[in-house]
């Protein structure tokens, strides 16, 4: 019996000195480097550190129709190398339609396209005299897959721009169909990192239309396949903001999924900075073919549709190297790299909640939380040892275990602790000493018949042992339940919940009995003080 108890002892002192270890970097700072590169400090939420809460949604369906916006170009310059003359092409929505004038006797334009093209469908095809038209739109499941894809490669480029930011442990998961949780906690500048985490960063190099009127452009006459942008300029002495125009050409000759790394330089000449950027080796191929082919002409870097320089090419440009100017403060350069390298968002991202906590009202947060747990702790403390007296006191240590193995296994799985998660621990104090109070009152009714302090402790363990589990079990259940399909702080509160109920069953029926077996083994009692 007593080497069983002795094993019993060393497995709780070793669990007790690895919660130690773990929590202690979460107490103090006065520790070794080695100890606190081991063991994080316990995670707090955004309830209690401060920082942003955002809820974002990706609007899926814009990637789709980029896409088809891309097909549509990519299509004309098929069928114009198959012979076909292609006399308009339009898209509404997600569907395209392409009037063209074929020689020869067979339509063979469907077939065409749907070989080449196996995800679009053909809705509708009319042919006469030579001239046909054909209307086509994405097929059903390769849109779902698009939408799909879209808002996981929406989550991965805002978790890259969050964490070339700088924001420490961020918390950023899909949520739904199309909704992504972004969590920045500790973040100083709220408003940039909306600036930063939407920004669409769709980097395009299109020409400038110089053959055509810009003025006549200005009054609606804009030719076909063009379209008017402008470039933001900022006066440096009276920051007073112009819009200049450009007339340019719709067709993207290059975009900034072929960038390879973005960063900021300043100019020797003006001491201004810019953004240098690297093409890929694909990127860097064809940027050398279009300054190539367009020498003399203007190419316009433009991003999320706003123009930002307009540089003639003045002969082929190798290495594929470039720069986008733009009168850059060194906060909107540091940003602008930031979007390129993370890369562009497959489609744009709507705000559909928005929350901040400020620091103060964190640490007020913290301060009321600790005092609701000390004086919750502390009331029942003395009820315990006051009704049940030594089994009582037996009882308050088991609890205090408890609430040390509860935050040693936050900190140690990095779980996150958030208000809620406080009121969590707060009510498996109350649940840990519960089982205590069955555990107490079956061993009373087991004196009052008569048996020996010794039995009466064991018959109380055992028979109370089923009621303990079932009500633990139960409420676990609904703990992960909450936690499964509960967002923010029912997550908190079913966190620390689901950890305190494992805990305490071990402190209650573990702990407790060991500590008996022990009063028994050694000192051979023969009245239990409960």
């Amino acid at each position: 019996m007593f080497r069983d108890l002795r094993i019993r002892f060393t497995i709780i002192i070793l669990l007790t000195m690895g919660a130690l270890f773990a929590l202690a970097p979460s107490l103090t700072n006065n520790l070794p480097d080695w100890w606190k590169n081991s063991v994080h400090k316990i995670k707090l939420g955004l309830d209690l550190q401060g920082g942003m809460h955002l809820i974002l949604e990706v609007e899926a369906e814009k990637a789709v129709e980029s896409y088809m916006e891309r097909t549509l170009n990519d299509l004309q310059s098929f069928l114009k190398n198959k012979g076909v003359l292609v006399v308009s092409a339009d898209r509404k929505g997600l569907d395209i339609q392409i009037k063209y004038v074929e020689a020869g006797n067979k339509d063979i334009v469907p077939s065409l396209i749907t070989n080449r093209y196996p995800e679009l469908e053909v809705l509708k095809t009319t042919r006469q005299a030579g001239h046909g038209e054909i209307t086509l739109t994405i097929n059903p499941k390769q849109k779902a897959a698009m939408e799909r894809s879209a808002v996981d490669q929406a989550l991965e480029t805002i978790r890259n721009r969050v964490d070339q930011f700088g924001v420490t442990e961020p918390d950023i998961s899909r949520q739904g169909k199309d909704q992504i949780l972004v969590q920045l906690p500790g973040i100083k500048d709220p408003e940039r990192a909306i600036k930063l985490i939407g920004k669409t960063a769709l980097l395009e190099f299109k020409l400038v239309d110089d053959e055509h009127s810009l003025e006549e452009a200005l009054k609606g006459n804009i030719p076909p396949g063009d379209e008017i942008l402008y470039q933001r300029i900022v006066d440096p002495d009276t920051g007073a903001v112009t819009r200049k125009p450009y007339l340019i050409k719709k067709k993207t000759l290059l975009t900034g999924d072929v960038l390879k790394d973005a960063r900021v330089r300043i100019n020797s000449q003006y001491g201004e900075p810019y953004v240098a950027i690297t093409f890929d080796s694909r990127g860097a191929e064809e940027f050398e073919k279009i300054t190539a082919k367009y020498v003399k002409k203007r190419l316009a870097i433009i991003l999320d549709n706003n123009v930002y320089s307009a540089p003639v090419i003045q002969e082929r440009i190798a290495g594929g190297r470039a720069q986008i100017t733009g009168n850059f403060t060194a906060q909107e350069a540091h940003d602008l790299a930031i979007v390129l390298r993370a890369g562009a968002l497959p489609a744009p991202v709507k705000i559909l909640e928005k929350r901040t906590v400020g620091p103060t009202l964190g640490e007020d947060s913290i301060r009321r939380g600790i005092t609701s747990v000390i004086i919750g702790g502390l009331l029942v403390v003395v009820f315990m040892a006051f009704y049940y007296k030594l089994s009582g006191v037996v009882a308050d240590l088991a609890l205090f275990l408890n609430v040390i193995f509860i935050l040693a296994i936050l900190a140690a799985f990095r779980a996150t602790l958030t208000l809620p998660g406080i009121a969590g621990i707060v009510l498996t104090i109350g649940m840990a000493v519960d089982a205590n109070v069955l555990i107490f009152e079956r061993i009373r009714e087991e004196l009052w018949i008569g048996k020996t302090p010794r039995a009466a402790m064991e018959a109380g363990f055992s028979k109370a042992f089923i009621t303990i589990l079932d009500a633990n079990v139960t409420t676990l259940i609904a703990a992960v339940v909450l936690y499964q399909f509960g967002t923010g702080p029912v997550k908190g509160f079913a966190v620390t919940l689901s950890i305190g109920i494992v805990s305490s069953m071990f402190t209650a029926i573990v702990v407790s009995r060991a500590i008996f077996d022990l009063a028994f083994e050694k000192r051979r009692i023969r009245k239990i003080s409960i």
